[in-house]
């Protein structure tokens, strides 16, 4: 039972790099083009994985693990924000114009 286990973990972990070599852009690869990597991760599975982890892997730009793919929360959007300002101001004007 715990080497199915294991295998179980085995594949699921080469799975796993073959879908985020996958998902990485072009560009974001380092050491060696994209292809490249993804035939090394399919060919030699475990190691080629923990290869492109340590080495083909883009560094995290946010000093984390995973990367943030846009903002959280609309209050860290610089668009919304800037809609909320713009909106402010058009109240204001029409307030001035006594359009209210």
């Amino acid at each position: 039972m715990l080497r199915v286990l294991g295998i179980l973990v085995l594949v699921a972990l080469y799975i796993s790099f073959i879908i985020d070599v996958l998902r990485t852009p072009r560009q974001d690869a380092r050491t060696l083009p994209k292809l490249l990597w993804l035939a090394l991760v399919v060919l030699i599975p475990i190691i080629g994985g923990i290869l492109w982890f340590f080495l083909g892997r883009p560094r995290p730009t946010n000093g984390g693990v995973f990367r943030r793919r846009g903002p959280v929360a609309p209050d860290d959007d610089p668009k919304f924000l800037k809609g909320l300002d713009e909106e402010a101001w058009r109240r204001r004007m029409r307030e001035r114009r006594g359009e209210i």
